[in-house]
This record gives structure tokens, sequence and C-alpha cells, in this order.
């Protein structure tokens, strides 16, 4: 067998083991060093001084030399080298200050606040209900990036209120399904930190390139939600006054100050202090980090327990992110060293695609992949293979990226592995069928089709931000 064969079967067996359950990030590093074993082995340079010894030599002496020997092969510098560049990769430390921010925003009992008021506020606007869920899931999936926090929390709040108002079941599951997974596309979003890692883009220029995308995306989930409450009034029904009360114009203000303006003023903050250039990501992260404490201890919800379950779900998730990069690392090394790269590259050349094929090629792949895997495994694992050939179709980087965070939408929407119908499926009241939530997400997965072709039509709208700020 071929080193590019042996390459091909170390990828195959890969998604084999996938599929078969297997820890992804310790099957990556374990195929890296096992396969990585062979492309490097050198005898003769790893059993030099065993073969040196004579026969006065101890038993015990023979044998640490000889395991010396065995431990002296090259993929073990290359697994120790990789885990260093992960670990002192400076895109990578606003992970965790992120992920902070958002775990704390998730228990400073903030959104039934907002939804509530949200839900006042817009009472006279059609399908009224579902744009407050939407503009909270919004809100709160782009604060804190966590899909099946968002999903749970709203499931919770917003589900039985909106079922309680005669909303269609299906209508209303889209609606909550759907916003909870804005989180990953809109900044700050903790994909596209994961991804501008993976592919050196500047992490500042991909949060400028996906905001407009992102509002896209949320005007069209909008524009669908409005349009099927009016062409369809029985899935929307326009609330009673004692569904949603009426509340004097000052009291209303006053809610909006105390439940909406701090989220937002914390979203901008951060975004802001990142897109003016007054801040790197991370140190913008730590803004957000602060803020999140900030708001809890204003909110009264910040308790010992709350911040020691914060602290402990962000060390679990960042250390699943960085581990997911070494292994990918060392993987993709071996693989790139054994020749597969090279193969992948012949065989989607010799294919003689344009670059809209090859870009709805890599589209496709990616969402049939999101079936399976998390989008932080296609991104750290599988996204790589595909960058390296993106200068062959003159593809841009940047806009691949956005490309990406728009489809990856679909990995939380797409039956029956829609991981946030599971999430809503969970804490759903009984009468609420997982054909109902499938049903109810199928015209939102349509709307980010959608959004991806107008991206890919108006390609500005990835654009003009960057320029606009940065002279891209």
């Amino acid at each position: 067998m071929t080193d590019p064969q042996l390459a091909l079967t170390m990828l195959g067996l890969f998604i084999v083991l996938v599929f078969l359950g297997f820890p992804i990030a310790f099957t990556l590093m374990a195929m890296g060093i096992g396969f990585g074993y062979y492309a490097y082995f050198d005898g003769s340079r790893m059993w030099r001084a065993f073969e040196r010894l004579d026969e006065t030599a101890s038993g015990w002496e023979s044998w640490t030399t000889w395991l010396d020997g065995f431990i002296s092969n090259r993929v073990f510098d290359l697994f120790v080298n990789q885990t260093y560049t992960v670990m002192a990769n400076e895109v990578l430390t606003a992970v965790p200050l992120f992920l902070f921010m958002g775990y704390v925003v998730e228990r400073a009992n903030i959104v039934d606040r907002l939804f509530t008021t949200l839900n006042i506020a817009s009472k006279n606007v059609p399908g009224s209900m579902g744009v407050a869920a939407l503009v909270t899931c919004a809100l709160f999936a782009t604060a804190t990036g966590i899909v099946g926090a968002v999903v749970t929390l709203m499931g919770l709040l917003a589900l039985p209120a909106m079922l309680k108002a005669r909303y269609d079941p299906s209508f209303a599951a889209g609606i909550i399904c759907a916003g909870g997974t804005l989180g990953i596309l809109i900044p700050p979003s903790i994909m596209l930190i994961v991804y501008a890692a993976a592919s050196g883009v500047s992490i500042v220029q991909l949060y400028a390139g996906a905001m407009i995308p992102g509002l896209i995306l949320v005007a069209l989930y909008m524009t669908y939600v409005v349009t099927r409450s009016i062409l369809q009034p029985s899935v929307a029904p326009k609330p009673t006054r004692e569904e949603v009360p009426d509340v004097p114009l000052g009291k209303l203000l006053w809610m909006i100050a105390t439940s909406f303006l701090p989220l937002a003023v914390l979203i901008l903050a951060v975004l802001g202090s990142i897109l003016g250039g007054f801040a790197t990501p991370t140190e913008a992260a730590a803004i957000g980090a602060l803020g999140g404490l900030i708001l809890a201890i204003c909110y009264r919800a910040l308790t010992f327990q709350r911040l020691r379950e914060s602290v402990y779900l962000t060390v679990r998730t960042t250390a699943m992110v960085c581990w997911l990069f070494v292994g990918s690392y060392v993987f993709s090394a071996v693989f790139s060293y054994l020749g597969g790269e090279e193969l992948i590259s012949e065989f989607v050349t010799g294919l003689d695609l344009t670059p809209l094929q090859f870009l709805l090629l890599a589209q496709l792949i990616i969402f049939l992949l999101g079936w399976p895997l998390e989008w932080s495994e296609i991104i750290i694992i599988f996204v790589p293979i595909f960058l390296p050939l993106l200068a062959m179709f003159d593809v841009d980087p940047l806009f691949f990226g956005v490309l990406v965070a728009l489809n990856l939408q679909t990995s939380f929407l797409t039956p029956p592995m829609a991981m946030s119908a599971y999430y809503l499926k969970g804490i759903a009241p009984p009468e609420v069928k997982l054909t109902d939530i499938f049903k109810g997400i199928l015209p939102f997965l349509a709307m980010v089709f959608i959004a991806m072709a107008i991206v890919y039509i108006v390609p500005q709208s990835v654009y003009y931000l960057p320029e606009y700020f940065y002279g891209r």
C-alpha cells in the first residue's frame, strides 16, 4: 500500500470510528500518532544506541535503551509541538472568555424579563409572540453562543406561553429552534473564532464580514414569521388582553431599560470595541466576561453555585475545543505527510470544476457532515481539508468562512439529526411531538439556503463592513 493510499485509509477509518461513537478528539490523536509512527519510522536512527550495546549490558539497561529508542520516533516530537502551537494560539484565548460570558449571562435570569418586555412591546405586530421569541433568541444566542442553552431556556419560557396563546405547536417550535442557532453565526460567535484559528483569517475581519449575512438571516426569519401570521392567522392568533396586558408607556420604557438595553449594551460594547479597533477579540471577550458578571450582580443572580457552574462549564468546553485542535493538527500533519492532501487536491483538480461548482460541492459535503457531527468537529477537522483548495478556485477564505457559518445553521435544523429539535423535545410538553418540531423547522431551513444564495449573489454583503472598517 502506497503512502497516499494509507492516508485515505486513515481518513476512512477515522470516519468509521466516529460513526461507531469513539471520542473524536482522542481518536484523532490516537490515529495521528499510530499512522504517524509508521510514517516517521526510522529503525536505524531510533535504535542506534540499542544496537551499540555490548553483551555485558544488563537486562535493565537493554530494556530501557530499547524503550528509549521506541519513543524517539519523530511523531512524538510532532505531537508535543502541535500541542504547544494550539495552547500558544492567541486567537483561541478568546474562547474561554466568551464562553464564560455566555454561561454567566445564561444564569443571570435576564431571558424571562427580555421575552416579557418584547412580547408586550410587539403585541400589535402579526405573530407578535413569535416575533418576540425570535428577537429574544437572537439577542440571547448572540450573547451566549450556546445553542443548547438558548433552545432549552426559550423552550421552558416561551413555548408554554405560545401554546397557551393557541399558537400552532410546529410553528412555535420552529421559531425557537431556528432562533436558538443564530449564536454560532452572529458575532461575537465562538464558531467564527475557531474558524479563524483553523484558517488563519483575521477574526476581526471575519466578525465584520459575518454581521450583514447574520442580519439577513434574522430578517428572513422575521419576514417568514410575520408573513405566515398574516396569511394564516390560525397558526399565530392575536393575543388577548389577558395574555398580553396593556402597559403604560412609562412602565414599558422602564421594562425595556432594565431588560433589553443591558444585554444590547453588553453585545454592542463587545462588538464595538472589536470592530472599532479599540480592543483585540481577546480583550473584548474579557470586557464581555466582566460585563456578564456585572449583569448577574445587578439582577441579583450571581451566587457561588452559579459562578462555580459557569467556571466548570467554561473549562470543560474550552478543554474539548483545545484537544480537538491538538488531535486535528496531529492528524492533518500526518495525513499531509503521507500525501493525502496532495491526492485530494489532484482529484478535485481533475474534476475540472468551476468556482461555483466547487463551492456547491464543498457546502454540500459540509451540509451532510452536519448530520452526525458537531460544528466544532466540522470546522476543526474537515474544513481545513478544503482550505488549501480555495486558492485553486480563487475563493476568498473570508467569504468561504461566512458561507460555512451560514451552512452550519443547518446542522442544528436538518431532520433526522437536528440537535436543536432534540434539545427542545427534551423539555417540551408531551403533546408537542418530534414530528411537529421537524415540520416547524423545515421552512426556516429553507430560509438558510435563501440566505446563502443571497450572500453568493451579493458578495458585498460579506465584504462591505471589512472594507468600510479596515479598507480590505
